[in-house]
Order: structure tokens, then C-alpha cells, then sequence
């Protein structure tokens, strides 16, 4: 089968940043399903595993990295009990395993949802990993519910992959009052767009939402850069509310500016489930069938913005440029 990797981490301008190449098409086993992929998505951290995952050195095997995909089922192991052959699929992938970006792939069913059948699949593949962060960090680590409706939640990066997504559920789903950051025309109207009831400059942050109307704010969620904002995130945050981020800490997280209010902090990555192959890894697979549900009924829409077409080198580099940059607002697909 036909495969898109690289050998050595280069910057994305390099010939071989990317390459093509064949590779023999995996067999499911037990509770596998070999997926024949339609659509990938390009996020954050398929560029940043491939700056680093062969930093200095060369592979002997081409690395193939990718997540986010959409396919048909193939074939099934002997324990698969959730799909059959022929169902349409979506989801976000496995961190320890082999990548998406290929003809075909070979996935743990429980972390697997039915595509939304409404949607195209590029609309559908931009969803999974960007809809299961957003969904994990109001839901599973705040733990949001309904006595929280009306509260305010401050989503800093709001016209992101993740912070599109989180918008729209925050809104739509969990009833909050949602504040967001952003600076440019575009992506102001982006976040709006999403549904954001106010959208606030990230660059003077503390300010901005004060001048918004909000001395403090019930929830707060980071998508952008968890140090940076971390003083801030303190001021803003209510007595006794939840700060949550995705972005990892460069620097110790001086949790002590919580005591006094009591404030709790989380951690979310989505990968954990399937890294640590938790007791409840199946929640992805219940979590992506309620999105693709929400997504069927209208009640939530694709974050999709820029679609390449190609399973080739050069779609790849495409991709990774533009979500390099950091100007991208809401999702890439690349489909085959």
C-alpha cells in the first residue's frame, strides 16, 4: 500500500520533509478494524512529532505519523463486536501506533465512531481529534453539567482547531456564557461565527475581559500557551472555578496562585485513554457517535476551512506549511 512519511525530522521546505513510499497493508487483530482511510486532517501535533520523532538521526523505515481519518471498514479481527465490514468510520487515532496518513490503517475499535452521515469526508474527518479534546476537557475534566448553564467560560484560542470545536459545545451543548480570544478581522469573525458571545485581544487579556463586562469567569480553558497566560488565567479565574489546558508547560506551573480562591487545575490529552489503555478507553468510541450525532442534527457544525487533495508528498508539505504558520483558522483536510 501506498504510505506518506519521513525518514529524518527537516523543515517542511526540505525535499524530503515528506516522502512517498509502499508498505505492506497491515491485518487487524482481536479488537482491531483495518480501516481503509478516504480522509486525513493535519493538526498541531502531526507537525510537531514530525519536527522531533527523528531529530539528528535517519530511520531504516519511514515513519508514517497522522491521526484524525475517515474510511470504510475492511476487515475486522476475530473480537471486533462494535463495526462490520462496510461501515463508514471516523476517528483520531492511537499515539504508539501507525499513523493515518496512508491507503489503508489498522485501529482499536473502541476508540472508534461512526461518521456522521451528513457530512462530506473531509466536513467529517476534521472533527474527531479536535472534537474529543474539546468534549474530554468541558466534560470529563472540568466536568461541566447542568447546573453549570449560564456561567461563563473564557476559551483562549478560540479560532484553533480545538478552540472552534470547544466554542460550538460550550454554546450549544453545555449552555455557557462564552468568552474568546482572538485578534485578527478573521478570526474574530471565525469565533463569532462559532457562536462566541464575546471575543476579547488576547494581548492585553486581563484588561479585555474586564472592559467585556466580566471581572472573573467561571471556567477556563488554554489551547494556546498554558505559561504565558498563566497569570492572567489566576486574576481571571472565580472563587472555587476550573482551569484546564492542552498545552503542556515549558516552565513549573506555579499552582500556589490557586490556593486562596481553592481553584482546580487539569491536564488534558486526549491520547491518554488509548496510551495507557485505561478501563474507560471506550468513552472515545461513545463520545465520537454523540458528536457525529450532534453533528447529523445541526446542532454543532465542521470546523473545516482548507481542503488539499492528494495522497502525496506535496499535499503533506501543503498542509504542514499552513498549519506551521500559525495562521490557520479551524481545520485542514487532505483527502484521497
Amino acid at each position: 500500500m501506498k504510505a506518506i512519511g519521513f525518514k529524518t525530522s527537516l523543515a517542511i521546505e526540505e525535499q524530503d520533509s515528506f516522502i512517498a513510499f509502499e508498505i505492506e497493508k497491515p491485518i487487524p487483530s482481536e479488537h482491531e478494524l483495518l480501516v481503509k482511510i478516504d480522509a486525513v486532517s493535519v493538526n498541531p501535533v502531526d507537525f510537531k512529532i514530525r519536527q522531533s520523532a527523528a531529530k539528528n538521526t535517519v530511520l531504516d523505515t519511514p515513519k508514517i505519523i497522522g491521526w484524525d481519518a475517515v474510511g470504510t471498514v475492511e476487515a475486522v479481527g476475530d473480537k471486533v463486536s462494535l463495526f462490520k465490514i462496510g461501515d463508514k468510520v471516523y476517528y483520531a487515532g492511537d499515539l504508539t501506533k501507525q499513523g493515518s496518513n496512508a491507503e489503508y490503517q489498522v485501529i482499536d475499535e473502541h476508540i472508534v465512531g461512526k461518521k456522521p452521515t451528513s457530512l462530506s469526508n473531509e466536513e467529517a474527518v476534521v472533527m474527531p481529534l479536535t472534537g474529543l479534546t474539546a468534549w474530554e476537557i468541558l466534560f470529563d475534566r472540568i466536568r461541566i453539567n447542568e447546573k453549570d448553564k449560564g456561567k461563563t467560560i473564557l476559551i483562549i484560542g478560540g479560532a484553533g482547531g480545538v478552540g472552534s470545536i470547544a466554542i460550538q459545545l460550550a454554546k450549544k451543548v453545555a449552555g455557557l456564557k462564552v468568552i474568546t480570544t482572538a485578534s485578527r478581522p478573521a478570526t474574530i469573525e471565525w469565533c463569532k461565527k462559532q457562536g462566541a458571545d464575546v471575543v476579547v485581544n488576547h494581548k492585553d487579556l486581563i484588561n479585555e475581559v474586564r472592559k467585556a463586562g466580566f471581572q472573573q469567569v467561571d471556567f477556563i480553558v488554554d489551547f494556546v500557551d498554558t505559561n504565558v497566560y498563566w497569570d492572567a488565567m489566576a486574576e481571571l479565574i472565580k472563587p472555587q472555578g476550573h482551569i484546564a489546558s492542552i498545552t503542556g508547560s515549558a516552565e513549573p506551573v506555579a499552582l500556589n496562585k490557586l490556593k486562596t480562591k481553592s481553584v482546580s487545575f487539569s491536564w488534558e490529552l486526549m491520547y491518554t485513554r488509548s496510551m495507557f489503555q485505561t478501563d474507560d478507553m471506550i468513552e472515545q468510541h461513545n463520545i465520537l457517535n454523540k458528536l457525529a450525532d450532534l453533528l447529523d442534527n445541526g446542532t454543532i457544525k465542521t470546523t473545516l476551512n482548507t481542503t488539499i487533495k492528494g495522497l502525496t508528498a506535496e499535499s503533506f508539505k501543503e498542509a504542514h506549511r499552513l498549519s506551521e504558520s500559525g495562521k490557520a483558522i479551524g481545520k485542514i483536510a487532505i483527502t484521497f
